[in-house]
């Protein structure tokens, strides 16, 4: 009966747990910080865990003619959801300055377009991607942190790339497709496991979510949120088919903002303290289209992955 009621609602797998996870942190914080085996499963404590679970079983899945499909899907959307991100972030500032529109500063703008929400990417994938599109996680999560927020407000020589924790997320999905494709046994038992894990994942990202985020973002933290979604959504979706000639899916699922970038303001405020008065408002509105994008993007991805294909929903007469 769960099942099939999680079957019905857009990316009811996915959604359905996370705005249960969402609630239960907004209402009740301290409820699922009892520790133990509690804590480590169902709380945003365990999320890492369970991803690299996923990556590793999504792993076993991929073969290595799959490589050059990885970078090339991987590099449009890492590249794409950069430039629309430094683009709105600079223009605005170039136009109204530092402060911006809307309330709307630039450097809330480009930490909240630039940086995507990996979790959400790997799930969303694995719901409607092929192993391929799973692949392209440890390329995304170069987006992670202030790096690209830094090269888009012109301080790329004050930043290193987080070479550590692209490997971190890299080990995962080479170990599992080393193993799987020397042993096809070993790939047939761990595959499948990938689609499995998703619920669990969906509900610890929500215990990671205050809700009341939106209301602390205001109606700017909202239009931030939309922006991320729509605006960075739709160029996305056109570099995904125009230059990697898919169906635009995976475009859709990297238009959100990473958890993470919540402290990417502060942190580049350490590098130039000019944007310090800026801080606290960005970080509030960037919190909200955390919130925002994460609920909106997997019904639009389900949307748009039905409407016009995906491996896992094709069209009549449609391959990948």
């Amino acid at each position: 009966m769960i099942l099939n009621f999680l079957k019905k609602v857009p990316a009811g797998m996915m959604v359905m747990p996370l705005l249960l996870g969402a609630l239960i942190n907004t209402l009740f914080p301290d409820a699922l910080k009892i520790g133990g085996l509690t804590t480590a499963v169902f709380s945003s404590a365990g999320t890492n865990t369970l991803l690299g679970a996923q990556l590793f079983c999504m792993g076993m899945a991929l073969q290595v003619q799959d490589m050059p499909k990885v970078l090339k899907r991987g590099g449009v959307l890492l590249v794409a959801k950069f430039a629309i991100g430094a683009f709105l972030g600079i223009a605005v500032g170039k136009i109204f300055g530092t402060n911006g529109i809307f309330g709307l500063s630039t450097l809330a703008i480009v930490s909240a377009v630039t940086n995507s929400n990996g979790s959400v990417f790997l799930t969303l994938m694995g719901n409607y991607g092929d192993q391929a599109d799973c692949g392209c996680f440890p390329l995304l999560s170069l987006n992670d942190g202030p790096f690209f927020t830094l090269v888009a407000l012109g301080a790329s020589g004050l930043a290193n790339i987080p070479f550590m924790s692209l490997l971190a997320a890299i080990i995962p999905v080479a170990l599992g497709m080393i193993i799987g494709n020397l042993d096809h046994g070993m790939r047939d038992l761990f595959a499948p496991m990938g689609t499995a894990i998703i619920p669990l994942i969906g509900f610890a990202l929500g215990t990671g979510i205050d809700l009341l985020n939106i209301i602390k973002g205001g109606a700017s933290g909202i239009i931030l949120g939309l922006i991320t979604v729509f605006v960075g959504g739709i160029f996305i979706v056109a570099c995904d088919r125009l230059i990697s000639h898919r169906p635009g899916y995976a475009g859709w699922a990297v238009a959100t903002t990473a958890g993470n970038a919540v402290a990417v303001p502060a942190a580049v405020a350490l590098v130039d303290v000019a944007l310090e008065p800026l801080v606290a408002t960005a970080t509030v509105q960037v919190a909200a289209s955390v919130v925002v994008s994460c609920i909106l993007t997997p019904f639009i991805t389900n949307w748009w992955a039905k409407k016009y294909g995906c491996p896992k929903y094709p069209l009549e007469g449609q391959k990948f």
